[in-house]
């Protein structure tokens, strides 16, 4: 008789649709390989994920706890909004964030945490940096805007920082943005040695846009909120829209705000549970 499997015990969530599994390691178990990510994410053999969250000790007095971040392929990522939201509810239901405001490390440092609603956080994802060697994005003075030719094609974008890299093409409809080939396209060139997440962006008004995001890792999700504040605050720097914007993603919608250059940005919305279980590896 075969000896049983042995099981991991893990929750399934998403965040304006950018689904992700969580692990909660404080009790000491080991982060997943990458080989265990990519099976954890297969939406055909696995449980289907864009990400892997863990849950893990803090790192700074203050906090709650801390996480890190798998992608689908294996590899680590540096920051995840809508991942942040989803620790953050996921920390409130089993007890141990009690207050309506509290601390999370991630990879890329420290967030203050506020539950304005039911299922519904805010935040601070730090500041926006545009300076290339934050990406890093090779062989650019620091400018408003840059220029790459890719596949034979004069590509304009802007770039920035939000703890990981972030492009920004802006395009006149989103439906008909080439996601799918200039996404990956980008991500190659030689200029983004780390690869970047690219963002497509339409600007329906002062106070709104239409965002689709090609993840690092992941491939084009239903939601980036890493992606909409880098796209935010790429837009605010060049006269484009409003500090307060909603952004609407094909999971769902993001209300991000800058109140002024210098402050860290901040980005609202949902965290959802989906189910819990465990995994016969």
């Amino acid at each position: 008789m075969a000896a049983p499997r042995p099981s991991l015990r893990l929750g399934k969530m998403h965040g304006a649709g950018n689904d992700f599994v969580v692990l909660d390691l404080r009790d000491g178990s080991p982060p997943p390989t990458p080989a265990l990510s990519r099976a954890l994410a297969d939406r055909h053999t696995g449980v289907g994920c864009d990400q892997i969250l863990t849950i893990e000790a803090p790192r700074s007095p203050d906090a709650v706890a801390s996480y890190r971040i798998w992608n689908s392929d294996g590899s680590n990522a540096m920051q995840c909004g809508n991942g942040a939201r989803c620790i953050a509810a996921f920390l409130v239901r089993d007890g141990s964030a009690r207050d309506a405001a509290f601390v999370l490390d991630s990879p890329a440092g420290s967030h203050a945490i506020e539950r304005v609603d039911t299922d519904r956080y805010r935040i601070a994802m730090g500041v926006p940096q545009f300076a290339p060697s934050a990406l890093p994005l090779l062989g650019f003075d620091p400018a408003d805007r840059y220029a790459l030719d890719v596949d034979g094609s004069r590509v304009e974008f802007t770039a920035a920082s939000m703890g990981n890299p972030h492009a920004l093409v802006e395009v006149d409809d989103i439906a008909r943005a080439p996601v799918a080939t200039l996404g990956p396209a980008l991500q190659a060139h030689a200029a983004f040695p780390d690869s970047v997440n690219v963002g497509f962006a339409q600007v329906l008004a002062r106070d709104r846009i239409a965002l689709r995001v090609f993840e690092r890792g992941a491939g084009e999700t239903l939601a980036c909120g890493s992606g909409a504040c880098a796209a935010v605050a790429m837009l605010v720097r060049g006269g484009r829209v409003d500090r307060d914007v909603v952004v609407s993603l094909p999971g769902g919608e993001l209300r991000i705000g800058w109140p002024r250059d210098e402050a860290p940005i901040t980005m609202e919305g949902p965290a959802a549970f989906v189910f819990e279980g465990d995994y016969f590896q």
